[in-house]
């Protein structure tokens, strides 16, 4: 392995473990605490703590932690009350909506007189259906009819018949 490498990592795990250890060394503990105050003050009976330091244990600890929300809101004004409101419920009839006739998806690209036979050519987005009378588009448009200037559709979920102009008499 690479000495430079290895003596960085020696290097680093010292310096974290000194910065660890820092601390502890020069905070004072609470052994040093207790000697300090039993020299101070004389005992008076033997195995009896002094009289500061058995206040100091009888004394509750203080809850120190926040009450309550730290981030809430806080105003000087009056919080505003709300008008009460009564209100009827009324169920009024549902309406329905009779189904409409959606508009003709197809767009007449041309047409093809072959002897007796007329096609259409028509276009709904990339797809092209060439279509006769009588032909039935995706179970949805049927064509019952088809002559020089319009074409006539009839939308089967309701029966319902539209034209479609494909193209003029000139």
């Amino acid at each position: 392995m690479n000495t430079k490498r290895v003596t960085g990592w020696i290097a680093f795990f010292g310096v974290a473990a000194a910065l660890a250890w820092l601390p502890a060394y020069f905070s004072p503990s609470e052994d040093a605490d207790l000697k300090q105050v039993a020299v101070a003050t004389p005992v008076k009976a033997r195995g009896a703590l002094p009289t500061s330091i058995a206040k100091a244990k009888e004394a509750p600890i203080k809850d120190l932690s926040p009450a309550g929300d730290l981030f809430a809101a806080k105003s000087w004004k009056a919080a505003p009350t709300l008008a009460t409101v009564t209100e009827i419920a009324v169920n009024p009839a549902t309406v329905v909506q009779a189904p409409s006739l959606p508009p003709v998806p197809f767009q007449f690209v041309g047409r093809l007189h072959d002897r007796s036979d007329l096609q259409v050519f028509l276009q709904n987005g990339e797809k092209i259906y060439v279509v006769r009378n009588g032909d039935v588009i995706d179970d949805t448009w049927k064509i019952t009819g088809i002559s020089d200037v319009e074409l006539r559709l009839v939308y089967l979920p309701l029966h319902l018949s539209q034209t479609l102009s494909v193209g003029s008499t000139q």
